[in-house]
């Protein structure tokens, strides 16, 4: 969705200017005789400027030729349905699931709660997918969906899954990204988008 996007390419952004403090000076170039190694770094500074803009412009490219980016990962092996469970988070702290410890303020989130059987259940989750933007779904097989979701500039993608359970009356949920340590938040913000749409899918009863 549009929130990954903005903080995944945000995040990109940091690290690239983070990695350019040790070349770029903070002040001035000093006319103390310590002009021309300032002026060097400047130089090199603006060649990796260059070369990353480049790369970033490559990156957009192969998006729109291709589909996918040097930043869209590889997909997981993980995935899928194996007991009744989703693919555990680890240490990961780009990872949301309804399937870990509820005492895991960093990776647990809530299931979504559904009154129905597995069938509608999937079916609701696919509706609510599709109606967000760079969604795409890549397997949609019985009690299990998943989709991917890419970022606007850059093509960070993110794997999402789904199963239910019928007994327990909800949907669980798994939200990772593919690339970096830290997702500033955006799972656990898609899944809240997606379980509003879920939600919003249930017609009153009288």
């Amino acid at each position: 969705g549009l929130l990954g996007a903005r903080d995944a390419d945000e995040e990109l952004g940091e690290l690239l200017r983070g990695n350019l403090h040790g070349v770029l000076p903070l002040g001035g170039c000093r006319a103390d005789g310590s002009i021309r190694p300032c002026m060097l770094r400047r130089a090199l500074a603006t060649v990796l400027l260059v070369v990353l803009g480049a790369g970033a412009g490559i990156a957009v490219h192969l998006a729109t030729a291709k589909g996918g980016t040097m930043f869209s990962g590889k997909r997981p092996d993980n995935l899928g349905v194996r007991e009744g469970r989703l693919a555990a988070c680890g240490r990961r702290l780009n990872c949301v699931s309804s399937q870990a410890e509820p005492g895991d303020a960093q990776r647990y989130v809530a299931p979504i709660a559904f009154l129905g059987n597995a069938v509608d259940a999937i079916a609701a989750a696919r509706k609510a997918v599709e109606g967000m933007r760079r969604s795409t779904v890549v397997r949609h097989e019985g009690n299990y969906l998943h989709a991917e979701f890419s970022s606007k500039l850059m093509g960070f993608v993110d794997d999402v899954e789904f199963t239910c359970d019928e007994g327990a009356g909800v949907l669980h949920v798994r939200s990772a990204s593919r690339l970096g340590r830290r997702d500033f938040g955006v799972n656990r913000k898609r899944v809240e988008a997606l379980r509003a749409r879920i939600e919003g899918q249930r017609k009153p009863t009288y």
